[in-house]
């Protein structure tokens, strides 16, 4: 295995630490005999260990190392996959390279464990290779993720040779891209010392755009906006603004779950992070997805200037906002930014002389005008509340309710929970859902 390996020329930037390289390094010193066997067992059951968590995290099922080899092959970022992702394989000589590496993968996949397993009297690799996962839940691991790695490593298993897995591993790379974002959705960030760490969010909700009752106007403003821009047209950062729990912030997770698939993600931000935004654009400006940096219940205080950033970054700083990149923000405030009477007045006395507060309040409200299109989301008239209590209630088959009861039921708990909005109404509903039983 380690001869397999050290011959690796695009894809052995997997690190000395990852469990192939260490997998590979006991196999050497075991084909060389210069280890106790005692010590090969320990550090073999080591990368097992290693193995199954992986295997957890991922929802890995049925053979384990094929699971793993596959893994490494849709998630390495070289020069080959990069140039491969969303666009798919090209004529050159880079692919003599690639389809080298696949060679060692495809005997990698066929790799006997047996002689090894019979000198250490041990059975691992048989139990990792006809493995059987404990069924868990979709919210335990990421499901989309494990979905496409078995995927690809069932394809592999059926491969011929080495040009059977360079048509698989292209083909995933056009149709997904490679590596955190070819695999994930949806990011938030973290801040190092050294830099920013996008960290993938598992599980993000499935709700699509047709979920939300009403708003068709809001619905289809924001979709052919994200259309256009998905398809490499001109299109513009969005603002959604109004009244709470009116299905902002649910729009935004549909419109990245229509578009995924065309390439699109998404990177969650917040106002102490947005000193980042020059460093998270300048990572991905050169990646070929389209990113939208989401901010959601966006505001700032009088004395917050975090505004400061986002305006220098949406238009007005040095380097150009690359086309690959738009912010969606959410918000209750129409102009995000609290405004007070002292804000209104022009002019303000103090030790240091007269100051034009106009000036700095048009400051501030010059960052709504950097959102090319705003789209209102106003709290519903209660016939429309009615009328999405209704359109929610159909989905559950135990609500039995007349119309009119329903809407009777529905009157009474807006009143104790926080007023009329598409929130509430779904809130009652999953209350009614939970008590259908009683």
């Amino acid at each position: 295995m380690y001869q397999e390996v050290s011959k690796l020329i695009l894809y052995r930037d997997l690190g000395e630490d990852s469990i192939l390289f260490r997998l590979a390094k006991i196999f050497e010193d075991f084909d060389e005999g210069t280890v106790h066997k005692a010590d090969l067992t320990t550090r073999i059951y080591v990368e097992m260990k290693r193995l199954l968590d992986l295997a957890t995290a991922y929802g890995f099922d049925t053979n384990l190392w094929h699971n793993y080899l596959a893994f490494l092959l849709i998630s390495n970022e070289n020069s080959f996959s990069i140039t491969c992702e969303k666009v798919g394989a090209n004529d050159g000589t880079v692919n003599r390279f690639a389809k080298g590496d696949f060679k060692i993968f495809k005997r990698l996949f066929d790799f006997d464990f047996s002689t090894i397993e019979r000198a250490l009297d041990i059975d691992c690799f048989s139990t990792i290779t006809h493995y059987q996962a404990i069924a868990k839940k979709e919210r335990m691991y990421n499901k989309n993720v494990s979905e496409k790695v078995q995927e690809v490593s069932r394809q592999i298993e059926a491969a011929k040779d080495e040009e059977d897995i360079f048509r698989i591993v292209t083909d995933f790379y056009r149709a997904y891209g490679v590596g955190v974002f070819g695999l994930n959705k949806a990011f938030r960030i973290r801040h190092l010392e050294e830099g920013i760490e996008f960290c993938p969010i598992n599980n993000t909700d499935d709700v699509m755009l047709d979920d939300l009752i009403g708003y068709e106007i809001q619905k289809k403003k924001l979709r052919d906006n994200t259309e256009a821009f998905v398809q490499g047209r001109q299109a513009n950062n969005v603002l959604l603004f109004g009244d709470s729990g009116t299905g902002k912030s649910t729009s935004i997770k549909a419109i990245l779950n229509e578009y995924y698939s065309q390439g699109l993600r998404m990177i969650e931000i917040y106002k102490h992070q947005f000193q980042d935004l020059s460093t998270i654009i300048a990572q991905i400006k050169n990646r070929n997805y389209r990113f939208i940096i989401y901010m959601d219940d966006l505001s700032f205080e009088e004395f917050e200037i975090e505004y400061k950033f986002l305006k220098a970054v949406i238009e007005g700083g040095v380097e150009t906002k690359p086309d690959n990149v738009l912010i969606y923000a959410t918000s209750n405030r129409r102009h995000l930014i609290k405004e007070t009477w002292n804000d209104r007045s022009d002019m303000e006395h103090g030790d240091g002389g007269e100051i034009h507060r106009s000036d700095t309040m048009q400051e501030k409200l010059s960052l709504v005008h950097r959102f090319g299109v705003t789209i209102s989301f106003s709290r519903p008239s209660q016939k429309e509340y009615f009328e999405i209590v209704k359109e929610l209630a159909k989905r559950y088959d135990g609500i039995r309710l007349s119309e009119e009861e329903l809407c009777q039921e529905a009157n009474k708990w807006e009143l104790s929970h926080g007023g009329i909005s598409g929130r509430t109404a779904q809130q009652f509903i999953n209350d009614l859902a939970g008590r259908v039983r009683e």
